[in-house]
């Protein structure tokens, strides 16, 4: 309670309101339970992740998106420079087309994460304090678009709509595409579309830029602990990468712009390896992990392609 009468002080809001809504918040011991980490030791597996989303119910119903929004896609691809399969790959991803938009109440879970977020979490402070900053963004958000913060349901971590976006990123990157007066991420598609199209340009997107190249480094010349030291940020530029034993083909060896080696375990099998451009590093600020970024544009590329093909 004292935290909502300072957030209602901070943020001009009636203090009884906040008070009223936050005290209306119940605790969900299921969603402590789906933030913890996986268990140390647990093997990545590409092609089992990436086989989680590039299957036949989202490549049917990524169709039907596609060819029901062709319009709306071309105009966000034209004004933003995001590629419609792109869009299209992280619509898929996060709710496959507005199935999946979750169904835990959103001010339970920002509450819940807010206030008794897992002690045993390595990261337990930061994150509570990140998951206050949404309930108060979560709260400010509805309050001032007439929306019910009881009523609103979303992920276990509080993400809404097709999506998927924290209230944060609603606030900042979500956009009214369609012109009714009104931001809709749950029931306008066209509204969802420019606003993912809008994210990516915020945060860097490049128009015309692949987001990445095949790579090769296998071999006893490649340099693999110096490759992979920045993570997945793009560092090198074409020569100091091919400098450290990568070997790059055809137009990877005409990119103007830095590179960084995105490794990918398969669990026993051996380990697949891209070189990410900037772009690819755009992608990862949606989600950050480089599994998810190459299952969106996976995706997005396999609807396409079958879009191509009809």
């Amino acid at each position: 309670m004292a935290f909502a009468t300072d957030l209602a002080m901070r943020r001009n809001l009636d203090v009884e309101w906040v008070r009223e809504q936050i005290g209306e918040a119940q605790r969900l011991p299921q969603v402590s339970r789906l933030v913890a980490p996986a268990p140390r030791g647990t093997p990545k597996n590409w092609a089992a992740y990436r086989a989680r989303f590039i299957e036949p119910v989202r490549l049917r119903a990524g169709l039907a998106f596609w060819e029901n929004n062709r319009a709306w896609l071309e105009r966000a691809e034209a004004e933003f420079g995001v590629p419609a399969s792109l869009i299209v790959g992280v619509i898929g991803v996060e709710s496959i087309y507005g199935r999946h938009t979750g169904n835990f109440r959103v001010i339970d879970a920002l509450s819940t994460l807010a206030f008794d977020f897992p002690t045993s979490h390595p990261r337990a402070e930061t994150r509570s304090a990140f998951f206050k900053d949404e309930l108060e963004q979560f709260l400010s958000l509805t309050q001032r678009n007439g929306l019910d913060p009881q009523g609103l349901l979303g992920s276990y971590a509080g993400a809404m709509g097709w999506p998927q976006f924290m209230p944060s990123s609603w606030i900042k990157y979500a956009i009214d595409f369609d012109g009714d007066g009104k931001v809709d991420l749950f029931d306008s598609q066209a509204d969802v579309i420019g606003s993912v199209a809008n994210y990516f340009k915020s945060f860097g997107w490049q128009p015309g830029m692949p987001t990445h190249f095949p790579v090769s480094v296998d071999g006893p010349q490649v340099d693999l602990d110096g490759l992979l030291a920045p993570d997945i940020l793009p560092t090198f530029s074409v020569n100091s990468f091919t400098a450290k034993g990568a070997r790059l083909e055809g137009a990877a060896l005409q990119h103007t712009g830095n590179l960084a080696l995105v490794e990918l375990e398969n669990g026993d099998a051996p380990r697949s390896y891209v070189a990410g451009t900037d772009n690819f590093y755009a992608v990862t600020r949606y989600n950050w992990s480089s599994y998810y970024a190459m299952a969106v544009i996976e995706l997005g590329q396999a609807i396409q392609m079958q879009l191509s093909a009809r």
